[in-house]
């Protein structure tokens, strides 16, 4: 594994949320000075000491001038804005475009403008590939998404490729498998493994889509952080690495283990199947441990304690 120097300023965009959160604490503890910009109404999710430099702005993703505030004086950026979900996207294509397409360009072309080059970009890996031919999914297999979130995704992409040649930008885009951990959102029924643990915690019915043999690559959102880390340090030359467990597990398997750790059953109901689901999607994520040194280290029996533990439990 090549590494850069460490910078000093980092901007996480999306810094507010589930996983930049995590990731302003990692780069806290490892002496980065952090500047998270998030939506107006995001306030911060812990008070931060004396000693941890960290600088919290509001502003809208799409505008420009506020891009360009956010940017002054950083070393490297972290962009995990997504204005849409995935089930949510294909009603509002356009809208998906308008939002992350174009308000990432922006992004890249006020970076060239201040000269900040190193910038990781959180990518979909549960989306972006579609309906695998093979498992696990390697970085080179073909990306046929399901949803107008992923299409976005790989745009964003390719324009950070294509910045990369033109005007010397240094990206890197992780495509991050499904994520799970403490302050994940509840509301938004967003990410299986909180929202499950949540509703049988309260002994609420938990809605399945299909027969529950959907798997997925659930990663812990601390090693997420880690391997945004790694990234912000990488002088290699591949641009798209995936980052997961590198596992499945199914969605009845995730029940199953939500049960043995509350040690009560929880109450299934299933409807019919979606035709967006993608049957099964796991990870190949060797390329990163070759190039980031990177590997997650919290499986998932011990990722759903510190989870429930997170929820006050």
């Amino acid at each position: 594994m090549k590494e850069a120097t460490l910078k000093k300023t980092c901007l996480i965009l999306g810094g507010g949320g589930f996983i930049g959160s995590a990731i302003a604490d990692r780069l806290l503890a490892e002496g980065w000075g952090v500047r998270v910009f998030d939506r107006p109404g995001v306030r911060p999710y812990r008070v931060f000491g004396p000693h941890e430099p960290l600088e919290w702005m509001e502003g809208n993703f799409q505008d420009r001038a506020a891009l360009r505030v956010a940017l002054g004086g950083v070393d490297a950026v972290v962009h995990l804005i997504s204005t849409m979900l995935p089930r949510q996207s294909n009603d509002s294509p356009d809208e998906d475009v308008q939002s992350n397409v174009l308000g990432s360009l922006q992004l890249m072309q006020e970076m060239v403008a201040q000269g900040v080059q190193r910038i990781v970009f959180a990518s979909s890996g549960g989306t972006v590939y579609g309906v695998p031919t093979h498992l696990p999914i390697r970085e080179d297999h073909p990306t046929q998404p399901q949803v107008s979130y992923g299409i976005c995704k790989l745009m964003i992409e390719k324009y950070l490729y294509l910045f990369s040649q033109l005007h010397g930008l240094q990206p890197v885009c992780l495509r991050i498998a499904n994520p799970y951990g403490g302050r994940q959102r509840i509301d938004t029924a967003q990410g299986a493994v909180a929202v499950f643990l949540h509703r049988a915690l309260h002994g609420e019915t938990i809605e399945i889509w299909g027969d529950g043999s959907v798997v997925r690559d659930y990663l812990h959102v601390d090693d997420v952080a880690s391997a945004i880390s790694a990234a912000l340090r990488y002088e290699g030359r591949h641009q798209v690495l995936n980052i997961g467990a590198g596992c499945g597990l199914s969605l009845n398997g995730l029940l199953d283990e939500i049960e043995s750790l509350l040690g009560a059953k929880v109450d299934r109901r299933y409807l019919p199947g979606r035709k967006f689901d993608v049957p099964a999607s796991v990870l190949d994520i060797s390329l990163a441990n070759a190039e980031l040194g990177w590997a997650p280290r919290i499986g998932f029996a011990e990722g759903l304690r510190l989870t429930l533990a997170a929820q006050g439990r």
